[in-house]
């Protein structure tokens, strides 16, 4: 009886990230571009807001595509694609954080904020400073990037996925593979120190 051969995955309908992975670990080239199409601004933006470098940004999601499809077995499809995904482009941008400053910023109020014991306040104020009207969104986005710049990468890593890329609190800790105790801390810092930066170039104005 003839060997019936595998036709390559047709893309002309919507088809879900898990049977593209699926066809890309049997060797459908077209199924695996097809999903970095789906997901290569995302990581771009993911990997620049972190890192604050175009060129070191595209890099790092350069790498983590490969790296994802020269690792595709490993994944074991208990998360989704997109989650596994994402968690690798930030660990290729920490990497370059790590060359670019020697050694990954982790501050010992971070480590400790980490701790379940440790008290949160039970809601954290809008962070956004009142007079925001009096800047363009392009004026906004500048001050806000400028501020972002001075959080050590483990809070910036939580803001970008939780307030930029709106992730649930749950996606946000598989992602950075964080209980969510450590998430919600992060977060609340994060915005807190955001509040503090931004509030002081609207003082100026």
């Amino acid at each position: 009886m003839q060997a019936v051969l595998e036709e390559p995955m047709k893309l002309n309908a919507p088809i879900d990230d898990l049977a593209l992975v699926h066809a890309s670990k049997n060797g459908d080239l077209a199924a695996f571009g097809e999903l970095v199409k789906r997901y290569d601004r995302k990581l771009l933006r993911i990997a620049q807001n972190v890192i604050q470098n175009q060129e070191d940004a595209e890099d790092a999601v350069q790498e983590a595509f490969l790296k994802a499809y020269q690792k595709l077995n490993q994944f074991q499809e208990q998360a989704k694609f997109s989650t596994w995904l994402v968690r690798i482009t930030l660990n290729e941008a920490f990497m370059k954080l790590r060359k670019q400053r020697g050694a990954m910023e982790r501050s010992i109020e971070d480590n400790q904020s980490d701790n379940i014991g440790t008290r949160l306040p039970v809601e954290v104020p809008d962070w956004t400073p009142g007079p925001e009207a009096l800047y363009s969104a392009s004026e906004l986005r500048e001050i806000l990037i400028k501020s972002l710049g001075k959080l050590t990468p483990a809070l910036k890593a939580v803001f970008v996925l939780r307030d930029m890329e709106e992730y649930s609190l749950t996606e946000t800790a598989q992602i950075l593979d964080l209980t969510l105790t450590a998430v919600k801390t992060r977060a609340s810092r994060a915005r807190l120190r955001l509040r503090e930066e931004l509030s002081k170039y609207f003082n100026r104005r």
